[in-house]
Formats: structure tokens, C-alpha cells, sequence
């Protein structure tokens, strides 16, 4: 690479040069017909970094739009295939990162309507955009947060919502956790552990951002025209329900200017689908068609559509008490941990011997449970582990470790007051704990369905 008399020290600042300029160049060469521009622009005190695609003929200034994303942590990466198929079809085009987590800013849709606002500023700055054509384009939690830019600014042309849920947060997961457990082959109580107990946990908690975020009042206050768009295999948010949402709520406002349709083969990112949980590769043809169709000011016929198959009806999520819970667990822990403490120290010795069985069940089953349940929840109850006769094998060694601690915990109330006269003063008390504790395990443990088929 350099001749043999090249200084050391030059040859390394060639290199350092060389990587400077590697790595200012764009992450994408720009698409054959495309011209694309790495731009940054403020949001308040933050500033984004986005990519714009657009035509490479001239011409005059075309329609726009910005894409906002869905959740979690998102970069422009990920909308790149449909950003380019708007592009070929006359709109510029705007992607960008979501904005860094910072606490939970990443999930405040009030912040994110903001983001998305002000890239609408960014494209209507740009010679070749038709400001009076410049709009918002947003996937399942876009579907949340563009129609709340949108009713904040008229500089927001129009509406493109795809997967767009019309229930709150918490609903609309709980919704999704139960298909997602279902296709798992779980059957039982667990489903509703999982999908509505452990949710509605998390939302008394405060861990579940913008959990009662109700989009109907919202969409009232939209005047833009909107397009909205659902698979038909969409297994995230209840279809069906979100359509009839979207079309109450924009003629509750008076808005006429609409088109709500179902997507034949597509997933909720409108990606072609067997079935709705197997996500392809391939965007849906039909889906980018009438996108660009209806941005470019043609009419989608009908306006609206049949409703998408939908399995099952959403319900509501009722908030959990944490503090309840801490206060409980701690009570059964103090229980169980106390007597099987004592006891060990004391080799099991004593006429009440089921009292070890409740003391050592009853640990592994609160353990067992707070585990089991915290490792769904931080995998989004992907990972369940194998699943017998419609239960997971863990959830199956819970069950019957709940109903051994039942079992174990009325053996030792009956053997205790029959044995009572022969006890000293301090195991009278450490049984009396733990067959309390072994009593308030019962309704706990028919709470989080241990006790329930």
C-alpha cells in the first residue's frame, strides 16, 4: 500500500484520513432513480439525524412525508425498504433514529409527537417538497403518536396510520399476549397470569409507559385526511377493533376525509405472511401501492373496506396493588423461611413433620413463581420453555408445588393441635406462623392461578 520509504508517521495520518472519510460517507449508497441526504434537525434541546430519499429527475415539489417509528428502539434501518418504494414513487421521504432513551422519553408520546413534528419542519424547508402536501406516516405506536402531531399543527397535510391500534396500551398487549401464548400451545390459567395479572401488576407499578393512553378523543381532533391500514394476520393489535375506533372517532369530529382498509396477507408491519406470527421478508405490494397511490392524491376505493378477521375480543386491564403484593410475598417468605430456618438448625426433629413439607414448598413456590413471572415478562413471554398438555413444564412444577404447600400446610394445622400439649411455648408460635402464612398462600396462590386449572 506504500512504498517501503514512506515515514511511519506519515503513513499513519494517511490512514487516520482515510477512516475520517469513511466514516462521514452515508450508511447506504443512494438507490438507482434516488437521491439520498444524511440531514440533522432539532426536536427542543435534542437533535435527530434522519435520511432523506427522493426522486433523482427534476421536477417539480412533490408530496412528502415522514415516518414515525413503532416502539422500542428503533432506527431509521428499519423502515429503509418502504422509505424506498415511496421514493420511487414521487414522495420524499424522511427516516430517522428515534430518540435515545432517556429515562422512558423513548416511550412519552407527547415528546414523540414533537420529534415527528419536527421533521414535518425539516421537509417543508426543502425546495423540492410541496409544503401544502407534507405529512406523517406511523407504524403500530406511530399509529398512537402521528395522529397526535397531527392534531397539533396544520402543518401536517395528512395521516397514513399502519397497524395503528384503537385501545390503550395495556390493552392492546394483553390482547397480544394472548394470541402470543396461544399459538405457543398454552392453554390454562397461565394466559391469564400472564396477559392480564402480571400486565396489570406492571401497570399499578408505573412500568408500563403511556399504559392508558386512550387514542379515540385524539383522533376526534384530527382534520387532516387519513389513510388507515391493517393486515388481515396482524397478531399484535386486535384489527377489527382499532378499524371501528378509527372510523367512530373521525366522524365523531367531523372529518369525512378517510379510507380504512384490510390488507390481505399481511402481518402488522404489512410484511407477507403465512399466518401472522411468522413475519417475511417481503413487504406487502398491495400495501405500498396504496400508500403511494393515496399520497400522490389518488382515491382509495372503497374508502372503507371489510373489517379484518380478529379471533378474539380485547379486554381491559385492571391495574394491580404492588404494594399488596410486596406485603404478601414478604409475609409468605417470613413464613416459610422462618419455620424451615428454625427448624433445619434443629434437623426436622419434632412430632409435626408436615411442617417441613409446607415450609420447603412453600419457599420454592413463592420463589419459583416471582422468578418464573419476572422471566416472562423481561422476554415478552417468548421464552416459556417446553410446553406439556397446554402448560409450560415450570408453570406445571409450580402447580404442583402449590398444591403440596395446601396439602402440607393443612396436614401440619391438624397435627399441630393434636400435638399441641408436647410442644414448647416457641414452636407453638413458629407453627402458628407458618400455617398463617400457609393460609394466606391460598387465595395468593389462586390470584396468580397456581390453584386454578
Amino acid at each position: 500500500m506504500f512504498p517501503a520509504s514512506t515515514p511511519p508517521i506519515r503513513r499513519a495520518l494517511v490512514l487516520l484520513s482515510s477512516l475520517l472519510v469513511l466514516s462521514a460517507q452515508p450508511a447506504h449508497a443512494a438507490p438507482t432513480g434516488l437521491t439520498e441526504q444524511e440531514i440533522t434537525f432539532s426536536s427542543g434541546d435534542l437533535v435527530l439525524r434522519g435520511t432523506v430519499l427522493a426522486p433523482a429527475t427534476p421536477g417539480p415539489p412533490r408530496p412528502a412525508v415522514v415516518m414515525v417509528h413503532g416502539s422500542g428502539r428503533v432506527t431509521r434501518d428499519g423502515y429503509r425498504a418502504e422509505a424506498e418504494a415511496f421514493a420511487r414513487a414521487g414522495i420524499v421521504t424522511l427516516v430517522y433514529d428515534k430518540r435515545p432513551r432517556a429515562s422512558r422519553s423513548d416511550v412519552d408520546f407527547s415528546l414523540l409527537a414533537d420529534d415527528a413534528l419536527a421533521g414535518v419542519r425539516a421537509l417543508r424547508s426543502r425546495p423540492d417538497v410541496d409544503p401544502a402536501r407534507t405529512g406523517l406516516w406511523g407504524v403500530s405506536e406511530g399509529g398512537w403518536v402521528a395522529p397526535l402531531a397531527a392534531s397539533r399543527s396544520a402543518d401536517v397535510a395528512f395521516v397514513v396510520a399502519v397497524g395503528a391500534p384503537g385501545t390503550s396500551p395495556e390493552r392492546q398487549q394483553s390482547w397480544n399476549l394472548v394470541n402470543r401464548l396461544t399459538a405457543a400451545g398454552v392453554s390454562g390459567s397461565l394466559v391469564g397470569t400472564v396477559s392480564r395479572t402480571t400486565l396489570g401488576l406492571l401497570v399499578g407499578a408505573g412500568l408500563f409507559p403511556e399504559a392508558g393512553y386512550d387514542p379515540a378523543p385524539v383522533l376526534a381532533r384530527v382534520a387532516q385526511p387519513v389513510l388507515g391500514l391493517w393486515g388481515a394476520l396482524d397478531r399484535v393489535i386486535p384489527g377489527a377493533e382499532s378499524m371501528r375506533v378509527f372510523q367512530e372517532a373521525l366522524d365523531r369530529g367531523g372529518n369525512t376525509r378517510y379510507a380504512l382498509r384490510a390488507v390481505p396477507g399481511a402481518d402488522h408491519t404489512m410484511r407477507l405472511s403465512p399466518d401472522g406470527f411468522q413475519r417475511g421478508d417481503e413487504v406487502s405490494p398491495e400495501y405500498l401501492e396504496l400508500v403511494a397511490s393515496w399520497v400522490n392524491g389518488r382515491a382509495v376505493e372503497p374508502p372503507t373496506g371489510p373489517l379484518p378477521h380478529q379471533e378474539r375480543a380485547s379486554a381491559p386491564v385492571e391495574a394491580g396493588s404492588p404494594g399488596v403484593q410486596l406485603a404478601v410475598v414478604a409475609l409468605l417468605l417470613a413464613a416459610f423461611l422462618g419455620y424451615a430456618s428454625s427448624a433445619a438448625v434443629r434437623r426436622w426433629r419434632g412430632p409435626v413433620r408436615p411442617a417441613r413439607w409446607a415450609a420447603t414448598t412453600g419457599l420454592l413456590s413463592v420463589l419459583g413463581l416471582v422468578a418464573y413471572l419476572v422471566h416472562l415478562a423481561s422476554g415478552g413471554a417468548r421464552d416459556l420453555g417446553p410446553v406439556v398438555l397446554g402448560r409450560p413444564i415450570p408453570w406445571l412444577v409450580l402447580h404442583l408445588l402449590a398444591l403440596a404447600t395446601t396439602a402440607a400446610t393443612a396436614a401440619t394445622a391438624v397435627t399441630s393441635w393434636r400435638a399441641r400439649s408436647a410442644l414448647s411455648r416457641a414452636h407453638r408460635v413458629r407453627l402458628a406462623l407458618l400455617v398463617t402464612g400457609g393460609a394466606v398462600f391460598v387465595p395468593w396462590a389462586v390470584h396468580w392461578g397456581l390453584l386454578v386449572p
